[in-house]
Parts: structure tokens; sequence; C-alpha cells
């Protein structure tokens, strides 16, 4: 169901292969407690399908940050007029020293 998911975001099987092989905590992420609220909460900033597939292919250890950690992050560059950027997923994989440092200092 994980794979289907995944390519249900735009995903091909290249890209679940390697988001496998970079995360391997994907195989126990809970699709009902984990990844679809995520997902779910990105889609609540505005990111598409296609966005979200293509910055978790290359980035999925977001999914291992507490759902606290991205409501914070999302508002921070939300509010910061960044969140739809094409860095808005760099940015969420920033130290906290890092993202406090450009974005909370102001």
């Amino acid at each position: 169901p994980r794979v289907q998911w995944l390519k249900e975001l735009g995903m091909d099987d290249s890209q679940v292969a390697r988001m496998s092989m970079m995360f391997p905590q994907l195989g126990s992420c809970s699709l009902e407690t984990n990844l679809k609220p995520k997902v779910g909460t990105m889609r609540e900033y505005g990111f598409t399908d296609e966005q979200i597939g293509r910055s978790l292919s290359r980035c999925p250890q977001l999914l291992s940050y507490s759902s606290k950690r991205w409501a914070h992050r999302l508002g921070v560059l939300q509010a910061s007029d960044v969140l739809n950027n094409h860095s808005s997923f760099t940015f969420m994989v920033r130290t906290d020293a890092k993202f406090a440092a450009r974005f909370e200092s102001a």
C-alpha cells in the first residue's frame, strides 16, 4: 500500500526505490498515522502532489520529523513568504539553530 500511495503522489519506481534506500525507516512508517497526515498538512499549505512527491523523493527524512516541527516550520515559512518556493523543503531540514537564525531572529 505504501508504494502505491507514493506513486499516487507522482513518484515513479526509481524515485520510490531511491527514497527507500535513503530512508529505510519508511518501511516502518504508518501510512495512516504518519505519512498521510504529514502529506495532508503539506496540501493544506498549498503544495501540490507533484511538489510533495518530488520533495519527499529528494528529502525523505522529512517524514521522520514530528508533526509539531512540521506545523511550526511551515507556519514560519508561510509568514516569511517563502513557503511555496523551491527552497521550502531545504529550509525544513535545517538544524533548529540554523532555521532559527534564518527565520526567527527578525
